[in-house]
């Protein structure tokens, strides 16, 4: 590692000097998704807006959902992972094809520099870990009026800056959408009328460094 430690500064100055095919890794803006994750809702406290006991019958509610429950982000019982403390672990995501011909040998001065196959994949693979953008999931709880309750929500790595110098983070960029059934209540009292509705849930897919 002592190698790349002496050659950062060169390898850092021929990075900035790649024009484009660099600053793919630490500037690239969101696409209008950026109020993602969907912040909390603010509920009506009264319990006469909850669904009832029969109003929760899983075989109902499963038929009614149908091909859109997806239990690779929905579930219907409480997850092992939503009370768990420890942070969710960082994906490792595969080094992109047109990071790996970045040209790391002659300076923007004319200057070339040395460098070794071991060295050249090493810092390549220092510069994926410190700019690229992982999308972490971790379980919501949406509440008895949502079902299934429990949802997968993405969200944006946000502990440090990707990019160098720092300033940057990762925002996202795309989102997949999931339907729900959302328990929907109108009129009042003795008029009041409740069922569940198919809603729209969109959820972070990608991130992306951005300004």
């Amino acid at each position: 590692m002592g190698s790349i430690t002496r050659a950062l500064p060169l390898l850092l100055l021929l990075l900035c000097a790649q024009g484009a095919a660099a600053q793919h890794y630490l500037r690239l803006r969101p696409s209008p998704s950026e109020h993602l994750p969907v912040p909390d809702l603010k509920e009506d406290p009264d319990p006469e807006h909850d669904p009832r006991e029969q109003d929760l019958s899983e075989k109902t509610l499963r038929k009614k959902i149908g091909s859109n429950f997806d239990s690779s982000f929905m579930s219907i019982h409480l997850p092992t992972q939503l009370n768990a403390s420890a942070p969710p672990e960082l994906p490792r995501l595969p080094m992109p094809a047109d990071l790996k011909k970045l040209n790391l040998t002659e300076t923007p001065y004319g200057r070339r520099v040395k460098l070794g196959k071991k060295a050249r994949r090493k810092f390549l693979q220092w510069l994926w870990m410190y700019t690229h953008c992982p999308v972490l999931y971790t379980w919501k709880d949406l509440g008895v009026r949502f079902w299934p309750r429990y949802i997968k929500e993405g969200n944006c790595f946000s502990e440090r800056s990707c990019s160098f110098p720092e300033g940057m983070s990762c925002k996202p960029v795309k989102s997949v959408t999931k339907t729900l059934l959302r328990w929907y209540c109108q009129g009042f009292l003795r008029q009041k009328y409740c069922t569940w509705i198919s809603v729209q849930y969109p959820i972070i897919s990608e991130c992306k460094c951005s300004c």
